[in-house]
C-alpha cells in the first residue's frame, strides 16, 4: 500500500526538500536536467501545495506533484518554459487570473519503483480534486507527449494560441511538451466520464482508500486531501 498527503510548501520543508530530490532524480534518468518545474524556489512560496505519494510507514517518497497558484509576485512554471520562445504566455495566464483564481498543475512524477502501476493516473485525477478544493476556476499544465491523452481525459484541453498549436520544443531538442488548460473547473466537461467520476468522488471524499489499476498491476493507495484550512488562505 501508498499513501498520498496534501500539504502546503511553506508548511514542511523537510518534505519539499524529499519531493525535489526524488523528481531531480527521475529527470536525470531521462536525461532531463534543466525543467523549470524543477526549481527550489517554491519551498517557501506560500502559494503552492504538494501532494506526495509514500510508503506507508512514510520512509520513502515514490512520487508526487504540485499546484502553484498564479500570483504577482512568482510566476508560473509555465510562463517561465514556455516564454523562452512565446511571451504571449504572460498575457494568457493574466487573461485567465482575471478576477479569478488559475495556476497550474506541475512537477508531476513517480519512481521507476512504481512504475506502470496507475500512479501518474492517480495522481493526475487527485491534481485536480485539489485544484477544485482550492476554489480554482482554472487549471494550466505542461505536458510531455505520452502524458497528453491523460490529461485531456482529466478535463484538460490543448491550449492551440501558443506554440506550434500548443506544442514546443521543451525541455530540450528532441523532446515536445504541450500547454493544456482546464478552463471550466467546477464542469469538467471535456473529462471523459471515468476520470470525472472519480475526481468528484474525491472531491466529495477527501479521505479514503482506493485500488488503483495499473498495466503492470493494482496499488492500494490510501488518500488525503484535507486542504479545508488552506482554503482560506488563499
Amino acid at each position: 500500500m501508498l499513501k498520498v498527503r496534501t500539504f502546503r510548501a511553506i508548511d514542511d520543508l523537510e518534505s519539499c526538500i524529499r519531493f525535489a530530490e526524488g523528481h531531480a532524480n527521475v529527470l536525470s534518468d531521462y536525461g532531463v536536467t534543466k525543467v523549470t518545474s524543477s526549481k527550489n524556489d517554491w519551498f517557501y512560496n506560500p502559494d503552492v501545495y504538494v501532494a506526495i505519494v509514500e510508503t506507508v510507514d512514510g520512509s520513502e517518497i515514490v512520487g508526487g506533484e504540485r499546484i502553484h497558484l498564479a500570483n504577482r509576485v512568482a510566476p508560473l512554471p509555465i510562463e517561465e518554459a514556455v516564454a523562452i520562445v512565446e511571451m504571449r504566455i504572460y498575457g494568457l495566464v493574466a487573461s485567465y487570473a482575471n478576477g479569478k483564481i488559475t495556476g497550474e498543475l506541475c512537477g508531476l512524477w513517480n519512481s521507476r519503483s512504481i512504475a506502470g502501476r496507475g500512479v501518474s493516473t492517480l495522481l493526475t485525477k487527485l491534481g485536480v480534486a485539489m485544484a477544485h478544493q482550492l476554489g480554482m476556476d482554472s487549471l494550466f499544465v505542461l505536458c510531455s507527449p505520452y502524458t497528453v491523452e491523460m490529461c485531456q481525459s482529466a478535463g484538460f484541453q490543448i491550449e492551440t494560441s501558443l506554440g506550434d498549436n500548443g506544442k514546443f520544443i521543451y525541455p530540450k531538442l528532441d523532446l515536445i511538451a504541450t500547454a493544456l488548460v482546464i478552463k471550466d473547473m467546477g464542469l469538467l466537461n471535456t473529462a471523459n466520464e471515468e476520470f470525472k467520476d472519480q475526481i468528484f468522488s474525491f472531491i466529495e471524499k477527501p479521505e479514503g482508500i482506493i485500488n488503483e489499476k495499473g498495466q503492470k498491476g493494482d496499488t492500494e493507495v490510501e488518500y488525503s486531501l484535507t486542504l479545508s484550512k488552506l482554503q482560506k488562505i488563499v
